[in-house]
Order: C-alpha cells, then sequence, then structure tokens
C-alpha cells in the first residue's frame, strides 16, 4: 500500500456513502507518510480514524482497506451508470484484535444474527452524486442532513482564544496560581481552559430566476438548514432584484418557508440581475460584512445586466469579507465552460468557484467555509 492507494481508498470510500472530504484525504496521505507503513495495524487505525465518523462506517471501512492493502481494489468505475453492491460483514468472521475489541466494547455478540448490510453500492445511482435536477420531495432530509453536518464541523472549529471551564485537558496555569492566593501559595484547586469556536459568519445570497428553476429550491433547503442550525447566518435570494428571507426561514418548516417566499419575494423564476442585486446588497448591509464572514453566492451565472456592475459589487465585497465562494450548479457537467459574460466578469473577484448540483459537491464546500 502506499499514498496513491490511500487517495484512492477515500475516493472509494466517498463512493460507497462514506463523507470523506478531499482534507480528509490530503490528511490521510500525510499521516501514512509519517506511520509505520509496515503495521498493517498501525495504518489501518490511522486511516480509519481519519476517514470514519461514524461506527456505521467501520465495516465500510475494514473491507474496503483490505481490498487497497492486498492491492487488489475494486475495478474502476465511472461516475456515471454507477453499478455497485452492498457491503455484507459477518458478525462470526475474523477480525484484528484491538480494532474489534474497541468497536465491540461491552457488547456481548449475538450466536443468531444476521449479516450487517451497511450503506454501500446499489443497483440505483449514487445519492451522493444524484443531480439536484432529478431530486423529489423524498430527498429534501438528505439536503438538510449535510448542512447540519457542515453546522457541526464549524461550531468544533477551535479559534486562537482560550476561555475557562470547570473540567478539561488543559491547565489554565494563571488562573491556577491566582487562586492560590487563597490557600497561601498551595495549588489544591487547578482551574481549566479550553479553545473557543471560531465565530464564522455565513451570508448566502441564492439566484432564484427561471434558469436557477432546478436547482434554486433545493438548495434553498440547503440554506434553511444551515440558518436553522447555526446562528450566524444571514439569507438573501435575488432574482431581478434583491430580497432578506432570514426571518421567513427563521422557526418554520421547508415547506411552509417556500410558500411564504414565493409570495413575498418579487421576480421568483424570472429574469436575472446578479450585478444589481449585489449592488444592493452592498448599499445596505455592506457594513456588517468583516474579514470573519464567509459570504457564498449560489448561482448560474446568466446575467442580464451590465458586466462591469457586476464585477464591481464583486470586487467590493471580495475586500471586506473573509472569502467570497461562488456556487455554481451547471459547473458539475464536464462539458460546462463559464463562458457567459456573468461569470467571465466574476471570476476574478472570487476566492472559490465551485459546483454544486449533488450532495458531494455540498460537503466538499465545508473546508472553504473555515476560516
Amino acid at each position: 500500500m502506499n499514498e496513491k492507494d490511500v487517495v484512492l481508498l477515500g475516493r472509494a470510500l466517498r463512493e460507497h456513502g462514506v463523507a470523506v472530504t478531499p482534507s480528509e484525504v490530503v490528511t490521510g496521505a500525510t499521516a501514512f507518510s509519517v506511520i509505520d507503513q509496515a503495521d498493517r495495524e498501525e495504518v489501518f487505525l490511522s486511516l480509519r480514524s481519519i476517514f470514519t465518523s461514524r461506527v456505521d462506517d467501520f465495516p465500510i471501512f475494514e473491507q474496503l482497506f483490505g481490498r487497497y492493502w492486498d492491492n487488489t481494489p475494486e475495478k474502476h468505475v465511472e461516475r456515471e451508470g454507477l453499478s455497485k453492491t452492498t457491503l455484507q460483514v459477518r458478525p462470526g468472521a475474523p477480525r484484528r484484535g484491538l480494532a474489534y475489541f474497541l468497536e465491540n466494547w461491552g457488547a456481548a455478540p449475538a450466536e443468531d444474527s444476521e449479516p450487517i448490510k451497511v450503506p454501500g453500492a446499489s443497483e440505483g445511482e449514487s445519492a451522493a452524486e444524484k443531480d439536484f435536477s432529478s431530486f423529489g420531495k423524498e430527498d429534501l432530509d438528505d439536503v438538510a442532513r449535510v448542512a447540519r453536518r457542515i453546522v457541526k464541523r464549524l461550531a468544533k472549529n477551535p479559534s486562537r482564544r482560550w476561555r475557562p471551564v470547570r473540567r478539561g485537558s488543559r491547565i489554565n496555569l494563571r488562573r491556577s496560581l491566582r487562586q492560590s492566593l487563597k490557600t497561601g501559595g498551595e495549588l489544591i484547586e487547578l482551574s481549566y481552559k479550553e479553545r473557543k469556536p471560531k465565530r464564522t459568519k455565513l451570508v448566502v445570497i441564492c439566484d432564484v430566476s427561471g434558469s436557477m428553476d432546478l436547482y434554486s429550491r433545493l438548495l434553498l433547503q440547503f440554506i434553511y438548514g444551515l440558518q436553522n442550525s447555526f446562528a450566524k447566518v444571514e439569507s438573501f435570494v435575488f432574482a431581478t432584484s434583491l430580497s432578506r428571507i432570514t426571518g421567513h426561514l427563521r422557526n418554520k418548516t421547508y415547506e411552509h418557508a417556500l410558500e411564504r417566499l414565493a409570495a413575498k419575494v418579487r421576480g421568483w423564476s424570472g429574469g436575472t440581475r446578479i450585478g444589481e442585486s449585489l449592488a444592493a446588497f452592498n448599499a445596505e448591509w455592506l457594513r456588517r460584512i468583516d474579514k470573519r464572514t464567509v459570504v457564498i453566492v449560489l448561482s448560474d451565472g446568466w446575467d442580464t445586466g451590465e458586466p462591469e456592475q457586476l464585477a464591481r459589487a464583486l470586487s467590493q465585497l471580495q475586500r471586506r469579507a473573509g472569502r467570497v465562494i461562488w456556487l455554481n450548479p451547471l459547473l458539475g457537467s464536464s462539458a460546462y465552460e463559464p463562458l457567459t459574460r456573468g461569470m467571465q466578469a466574476a471570476l476574478p473577484h472570487i476566492d472559490v468557484f465551485a459546483p454544486a448540483h449533488d450532495l458531494a459537491s455540498l460537503r466538499a464546500l465545508e473546508p472553504h467555509l473555515i476560516l
């Protein structure tokens, strides 16, 4: 097994439903270069701790790891028309000593257990790579689930500042010494500290014009999931004009919120004036943007306005924000090229240009939201 196999293993895990991001693949390849590559157990436990976040993912990782360790990976299949089979793990099969012990701590094995079916390959299209244009109402929960996962990761992102806590792994020496003055300098009680979470602010501006109809409702579900799980989110939509929808998305079901939006937002499914809408945002809301703010623009770039106005508005926004991300659903197509006047004007003034056409692309957004 080599570093290339680690990258291929990460890709295979993602194809089998395990949420592995590009940043975790890079971390896995880096870790592989510093551990004992001849020790199968050490490599197994190290990569599993990086690539998995749920106990349910362990059986999938175990089977795929075995194939790549033996240099017998699955035959490569194209993204389109992906055909896979459900992975199965037999409870009675021999397993690695330490790995098995940790996974089954305190659990008694059942004698008549059925094979454990875990999310893997199926005859249908992979949900992570299913284009939003073919999503139905029953798929909305998957989009909200991705949003909640991103929010949990953001909440755990530590800053450089510290805060006192009652229990922790890091001793607050200064506070402990100060408290010891009450007992004549004896360190009887210790104080602890932990890093404060980073207070990243999100501003999401979504295109709801006619050209975005196939995607806008799913992307609004993503915004809804972000806003109702994360306190510092401001949400806007635009077609021919800009509308703030933060209040409409708060404390309501998504279906009800969507009905309200369709009734309140002017120009829904109409024409597109991206530059004019972003200029209106800057005029009223730019003062709230700072270097802790990530601005996300969700649009296909089809603009009926002047490209110079779009370039000026984005340039002004980029100077104030910590990061400007443009998510384009059309970028998910291998044949797409950003040749429209709007996209050509926007590209020099954005920090990240990425697709937003399926669940996998939304998961890949996560590292870009961390400042």
